[in-house]
């Protein structure tokens, strides 16, 4: 039949564009067989996708780092137009511009009536939590698509007050379906307050995400560190301090150069287990970032770590590695008293009060992770310059309604 167009791993390295069927208001055969649950989804919705962003999620499993078969679909961060709802839809209705949180939460187990939305029991026969396009996530179709079918839309939407105001301020609202309450997340559980240190190990767009929403936060000082310069003069261009882990001086050495001290009061980690070491040449240390933050965070700090982390690594460099075992000095974080905060971040807890920051002129997160819109039929060309270190948020544009496009 047809009709959809979407993003598709061929293999490591390799995506294509795709013409699939239209989605329709159906839970995968999977997760209704192992749930319990009506294959139906009345309390479903059909959107258009207004914008959908490649992640640095995706490009893990595009460069083959994950164990995702040749045929995944991509995309998890959409925003989009409701053109068809089921009948148990009641607080969303056709014509309604909305953002979707990244992760598929039911609204109805323990873990989502306590906000724990990110881990949410009911959609994912193989671990808690789930999201559209991923790999071992249940199976729901990705985004990155002309079209996509969102579950339980009463409770996983967030809709936009104002149609003509969301479709002005698109490329700021865009974010928060994933890199802005993600970055914000760990900016917030790493305990950024008003007059905060703060260093952000990565400057790619969660990174870069992390270093803004610690601002909003109020820190005194945000340092984001990185080994590629031109991601690094993005994260100047909104006010960082920036350290490059390339130099030989030491990262603590960097960081007293610009504080006076050697420890910061909070520490993010949005680099995930593709880590370097550090210096010139460096090899891939997948504990190095952890083990960094540990360092510099002070005695009693708090660490927030949304950097992805794998159970299944194929292409690591170690047997230990490939199942996601790190060589991490936990004794250094308990001598420290140190607090971690890991895994998806619960994007509803954040996303609304994001939005009313972006739509009262308070947030502009686009500028800070410099996106760049192209169109779907581009998303191989964006997928290999984001893979080339491009400090660029790539957003697709499936419908040309992106007016920057």
């Amino acid at each position: 039949m047809g009709g959809n167009k979407i993003v598709v791993y061929k293999g490591p390295g390799k995506v294509a564009v795709e013409d699939h069927d239209m989605p329709k208001l159906e839970v995968p055969p999977d997760v209704a067989t192992a749930m319990g649950m009506a294959r139906k989804a009345d309390h479903g919705v059909i959107l258009r996708c207004v914008s959908t962003n490649i992640c640095g999620s995706d490009q893990h499993m595009v460069r083959g780092r994950t164990t995702a078969p040749p045929g995944q679909t991509l995309g998890h961060e959409i925003t989009g137009e409701v053109v068809e709802k089921g009948n148990d839809v009641q607080f969303v209705d056709v014509g309604d511009i909305c953002s979707v949180p990244f992760n598929i939460a039911c609204g109805r187990c323990r873990n989502c009536r306590e906000g724990a939305t990110g881990v949410c029991l009911n959609v994912n026969p193989a671990r808690a939590g789930s999201a559209y396009g991923y790999v071992d996530m249940g199976g729901w179709e990705g985004g990155q698509a002309e079209y996509v079918m969102v579950p339980f839309a009463d409770f996983n939407l967030l809709k936009f007050p104002d149609r003509d105001q969301a479709l002005e301020k698109i490329l700021d609202l865009t974010m928060l379906s994933d890199i802005f309450p993600t970055g914000y997340h760990g900016a917030f559980t790493a305990g950024v307050t008003t007059g905060s240190t703060v260093y952000v190990a990565g400057a790619g767009p969660v990174g870069l995400a992390a270093a803004y929403s610690a601002m909003l936060l109020g820190a005194a000082v945000v340092i984001v560190g990185d080994r590629n310069g031109e991601r690094l003069a993005q994260a100047r261009s909104f006010g960082c301090e920036t350290v490059d882990i390339t130099k030989d001086a030491t990262l603590e050495d960097q960081v007293a150069q610009i504080l006076g001290t050697n420890e910061v009061d909070a520490a993010v980690d949005a680099v995930g287990f593709e880590a370097s070491g550090h210096g010139v040449g460096a090899s891939e240390q997948p504990a190095a970032v952890l083990n960094s933050i540990m360092t510099l965070a002070r005695a009693g700090g708090r660490l927030g770590i949304p950097g992805l982390y794998v159970t299944g690594d194929p292409g690591a460099a170690d047997a230990d590695a490939k199942e996601g075992t790190l060589k991490v000095r936990l004794g250094l974080g308990w001598a420290k008293s140190h607090a971690f905060t890991t895994g998806q971040c619960p994007v509803l807890k954040y996303n609304r009060g994001l939005m009313m920051s972006i739509l009262h002129d308070r947030a502009h997160i686009a500028d800070a992770v410099n996106a760049t819109v192209i169109r779907l039929d581009e998303a191989p060309r964006g997928y290999e310059e984001f893979d080339k270190g491009a400090a660029r948020k790539y957003v697709l544009n499936p419908h040309g309604m992106v007016r920057a496009a």
